[in-house]
């Protein structure tokens, strides 16, 4: 059996007031369940700039275009992005490719609470594929290929009988 590793790691200072209130911020603006999902996006940023600061170092122009073009896939970058550009990617822009984010930027939900629960409740179609996971990161050519499935059902309102 495989053993499942942590991934995220936790911020050094756990108490840092200026920390504190900028992910709490974050887990509001982007209807966050926890501060950990902020410390996975953390932890995927910093992969991409240290892989991004190695190439830079190393002067390997084939494999820092295969970089480039893997973030542009996800979306994460535009078309002639260079290695600048990898390093300056911030949360946000990490934030912003979420499936749950999207939903609510598209306007296909009302709030942000709303798409975390139709994702998690199975009503999320893309390419004929249920998302689960609000985290998903939705690639660029994706985007525009997401359903919202809604079976509203509606009751019967009675009118309240007058008494006289």
């Amino acid at each position: 059996m495989k053993r499942q590793r942590k991934k995220y790691k936790t911020p050094v200072r756990p108490w840092d007031k200026q920390r504190l209130e900028k992910e709490r911020e974050l887990v509001k603006t982007y209807g966050l369940k926890n501060k950990k999902e902020i410390w996975k996006t953390l932890t995927f940023l910093r992969k991409y700039r240290t892989i991004a600061r190695e190439l830079a170092a190393k002067k390997d122009k084939e494999t820092e275009k295969a970089l480039i073009k893997k973030l542009v896939v996800m979306g994460l970058l535009s078309e002639g992005a260079n290695l600048d550009d990898v390093l300056g990617l911030t949360m946000e822009n990490v934030l912003d490719r979420r499936l749950q984010t999207i939903l609510f930027k598209k306007g296909l939900v009302t709030t942000i609470a709303q798409a975390r629960q139709l994702i998690v409740h199975r009503k999320v179609v893309i390419e004929e594929r249920k998302i689960v996971y609000p985290s998903y990161l939705v690639s660029a050519d994706e985007e525009n290929k997401i359903q919202v499935l809604m079976q509203i059902k509606q009751k019967e309102i009675k009118s309240p009988e007058v008494v006289q």
